[in-house]
C-alpha cells in the first residue's frame, strides 16, 4: 500500500519563500504523526508532501491520500481531492475545517475524519486494506492522549525547507471557550495532555537546542505545566510557545518558565476595547494589566509576539492607531494583528449568520487578513485598509525602533525576525505568514 499525506497550500502561504532563501516557518507536526500512526502490519510505503513549503509532484500516485484541512485551504485542498478520485486514488480529509464541516468536506472524498485522528486515522488504514472503508470516522468516545504514542515521523520532511524541525506538543485544546476560536467548536474545552516522559524522551532524541511548542495554551493546567516546565530544566534548551495572558497571576510558574528555557511568548492581548474582551468570551483579560505582565516577562528575557485581533462590534476607527501607540509604547517585541475571522462553527460565525452579516463564505479569505463580514463602526473596506496601515506604521523603521528600544534586551534576532515582518507588513495582498518564533 502507498499512502501519500498532503498539506494543501492556502491563504497564509500564497507565495513560498519571499526576502528569505526558505520559508519563514516552522515544520508542521500534523502529517509526521499522521505517518507515524499508520499501522506497521500494513507494510505501507508513505510519502508526506507539504504544499506551502514544495510543489506536489504532477505525477502523484498513491493507494490512498490523506489531507489535512484549515478553513483557508479548503478550496484548495477540495480541487486536489476531486482530482486524485478522478485519477482513481482514494482520498481522506480531516483537520479543523473537516470537523467543524464534515458534509461539505464528504461531497469531495471518499471517506472524513472528524476530531483527533489517533484512533480514528489507524482504523480507517485497516478497513481500507480490507476493502471495508466507511465513509465516516469519529474521534473515539474514550479518546486520551496520556498513553504510549509513536515518535512523529520527521524524517519523512525534508528540514532545508524549514526553519526548524523541533516542534513538539505537550497538549490540545484549551480550557477557555473564546467566541472566535475553532478550538472548542471542533473539539470542546477539555484539555488533552501527553504523557511528559514521552515528551522529553522524544526532545532528547531530536536534539535541537531551539524548541517550539504549537499547544494553544501551555498553561490550561498549571499542575501539568509546572512538571513539564520543571522536567525541560536539564534539557538546556530554548524554548517558544503560546500563552493566555493568565499566566499574570502565576508569577511563579512565569519563573519557571524561564528557568526551563523559555525566551518568547505568543499571547492573545485582543483588544484594547474592554467591552470587545465580553464579546469574544474572553472577559478573562480583564483581570491583567498588560504593561506589568509585558515588564515581568521581559525582565525574565521573555520576548513577546502580541496579537491583537480588529473589527470587534466595539471597535472604530480610532482603535487602530490607539493600538499602534500601545504596541510602540509596552514594547511589545513582534505585534500582530488580524482581522476578526468567524470560522464556520464557531459561535461568532453563528452570531453574524443569524443578524445577516457574513459576506463571503469563500474560504480562501477566512486567513485573518480579509474582511468577510460586515463591520458595525466602520465600512468593510476602512477595516480592511485601517489594518494594512496599523501593520505598515508598527513596522515602519521609527516604530520598529523605538518598539525593540521600549522592549529592551535586544538581539540579532529580534531584528531579524521584525525586518521579516516588516516585509511582509508591508506587502499583505502578497504574502502572509505567523509563524516566525521570536
Amino acid at each position: 500500500m502507498k499512502i501519500a499525506l498532503i498539506s494543501p497550500k492556502g491563504p497564509l502561504y500564497r507565495h513560498r519563500g519571499g526576502i528569505f532563501g526558505k520559508s519563514l516557518r516552522y515544520q508542521p507536526l500534523t502529517l509526521p504523526t499522521l505517518a507515524a500512526l499508520v499501522p506497521d502490519e500494513l507494510g505501507a510505503e508513505t510519502e508526506i508532501y507539504d504544499e506551502g513549503a514544495e510543489e506536489i509532484p504532477g505525477d502523484l500516485r498513491a493507494d490512498i491520500v490523506g489531507m489535512t484541512v484549515i478553513t483557508g485551504n479548503a478550496p484548495r485542498a477540495y480541487a486536489l481531492s476531486d482530482e486524485m478520485r478522478a485519477r482513481g486514488m482514494a482520498v481522506v480529509l480531516g483537520g479543523p475545517h473537516v470537523t467543524l464541516l464534515p458534509e461539505e468536506a464528504a461531497r469531495h472524498a471518499d471517506a472524513v475524519c472528524v476530531g483527533y485522528a489517533e484512533d480514528a486515522w489507524p482504523e480507517l488504514l485497516r478497513d481500507y486494506a480490507s476493502g471495508k472503508m466507511r465513509r465516516l470516522y469519529r474521534q473515539a468516545d474514550d479518546f486520551t492522549l496520556e498513553r504510549a504514542l509513536p515518535r512523529p515521523r520527521r524524517e519523512l520532511m525534508q528540514p532545508k525547507r524549514y526553519l526548524t524541525q523541533a516542534v513538539f506538543e505537550a497538549g490540545r485544546s484549551c480550557v477557555h471557550d473564546c467566541e472566535f476560536c475553532t478550538a472548542p467548536a471542533a473539539w470542546g474545552s477539555r484539555f488533552y495532555k501527553k504523557d511528559i516522559r514521552q515528551i522529553i524522551d522524544d526532545m532528547r532524541r531530536v536534539g535541537q537546542r531551539r524548541v517550539i511548542f504549537i499547544d494553544l495554551n501551555l498553561i490550561s493546567d498549571i499542575r501539568y505545566a509546572t512538571e513539564l516546565f520543571t522536567a525541560m530544566i536539564p534539557l538546556n534548551v530554548e524554548w517558544f510557545g503560546l500563552s493566555t495572558v493568565l499566566i499574570a497571576h502565576e508569577p511563579e510558574l512565569m519563573e519557571l518558565m524561564a528557568r526551563s528555557g523559555c525566551k518568547g511568548l505568543l499571547l492573545g492581548f485582543e483588544t484594547l476595547a474592554r467591552d470587545s474582551l465580553g464579546d469574544m468570551s474572553k472577559d478573562f483579560n480583564s483581570s491583567v494589566d498588560y504593561a506589568k505582565l509585558v515588564r515581568d516577562l521581559h525582565s525574565l528575557g521573555i520576548s513577546i509576539q502580541g496579537c491583537f485581533v480588529f473589527g470587534s462590534d466595539h471597535d472604530t476607527a480610532d482603535v487602530f492607531d490607539r493600538t499602534v501607540k500601545y504596541a510602540i509604547d509596552l514594547g511589545i517585541d513582534l505585534p500582530r494583528f488580524s482581522i476578526m475571522t468567524p470560522f464556520p462553527g464557531t459561535a461568532v460565525y453563528r452570531r453574524l449568520e443569524a443578524e445577516g452579516r457574513i459576506l463571503t463564505r469563500n474560504w480562501e479569505l477566512y486567513d485573518g487578513q480579509h474582511v468577510v463580514f460586515r463591520p458595525l463602526n466602520m465600512t468593510a473596506h476602512e477595516l480592511a485598509s485601517l489594518h494594512e496601515k496599523a501593520w505598515r506604521q508598527v513596522y515602519s523603521i521609527k516604530g520598529m525602533a523605538r518598539r525593540l528600544r521600549n522592549a529592551g534586551n535586544f538581539s540579532a534576532l529580534k531584528l531579524s525576525v521584525n525586518m521579516g515582518y516588516r516585509f511582509y507588513a508591508q506587502n499583505l495582498h502578497r504574502y502572509y505568514t505567523c509563524d516566525i518564533p521570536i
